[in-house]
């Protein structure tokens, strides 16, 4: 790696790190940048759990610590999430670099207009086991096959099923988010890395920007208004990223 891939991976690892904990679309960053400094696209989706799994249990034991989380609901849902994940990272292995390209402008698109739609203001509740159901344990399921397969964009599904179909307040959406992503994120990595579709090297510089950014993004309680710049910075660079994969 040059100097100026360590900064980059550095740079935007630590933004991702930031907007992964906090809200959605860190992937959006990472997989493209792992893709433009020059890897295959399995090789940069592998490369990239590297830095979700390190990320994700720096959220994790830092949500710990400060007295969030449930332990017993978030197996519960982790546990379809992990079936789904084995799943579809085995299909990601394989699948030809056009259609992987091809998926990947998609889910960016797709959880691009996500994070503009306005989110509904609701009457939340804390979760139990108790209020889980086949519906949820199968939408968990498939959040795992999508998450295996690419990740990108995951965050907006866990908003549609935690906090739309669940009704739990967002911050415990996040802290649920970041316990599920790792515990699937696992083996989708021991996968790839099975595999030879992952780059130690980038992905673990790739993972000291994240973890600083999760570290900064567990501790942050974002106002409205804070939370709207940090869509719209996310929203400008993977509009920028999208021109670049489309037209080149």
């Amino acid at each position: 790696m040059t100097v100026i891939e360590i900064l980059a991976l550095l740079a935007l690892g630590g933004l991702a790190g930031f907007i992964n904990v906090l809200s959605a679309g860190g992937s959006m960053l990472t997989l493209p940048l792992l893709m433009f400094l020059g890897l295959p696209p399995q090789v940069a989706n592998g490369t990239n759990r590297v830095a979700i799994t390190l990320q994700s249990i720096t959220a994790v034991g830092t949500f710990h610590r400060m007295g969030h989380g449930n332990l017993i609901v978030s197996l519960h849902l982790a546990v379809p999430a992990v079936l789904g994940s084995l799943l579809g990272a085995w299909v990601a292995t394989w699948v030809a670099d056009a259609v992987f390209e091809v998926v990947l402008v998609m889910a960016m698109i797709g959880a691009s207009v996500f994070m503009l739609l306005p989110q509904p203001k609701l009457d939340t509740s804390p979760l139990t086991p108790e209020r889980l159901g086949p519906v949820i344990y199968l939408a968990m399921f498939l959040i795992g096959v999508y998450g295996g397969f690419i990740q990108v964009g995951v965050g907006a599904l866990f908003l549609v099923v935690l906090y739309r179909m669940l009704k739990i307040d967002l911050r415990q959406v996040n802290v649920f988010k970041v316990s599920i992503v790792l515990l699937y994120t696992l083996p989708a990595l021991l996968i790839f890395a099975i595999n030879d579709q992952v780059l130690w090297g980038m992905g673990l510089t790739l993972a000291l920007g994240n973890i600083t950014g999760a570290f900064i993004a567990a501790r942050v309680n974002l106002s409205e208004k804070g939370a709207q710049w940090v869509k719209w910075l996310t929203l400008v660079m993977v509009a920028a990223i999208l021109v670049r994969l489309i037209v080149y």
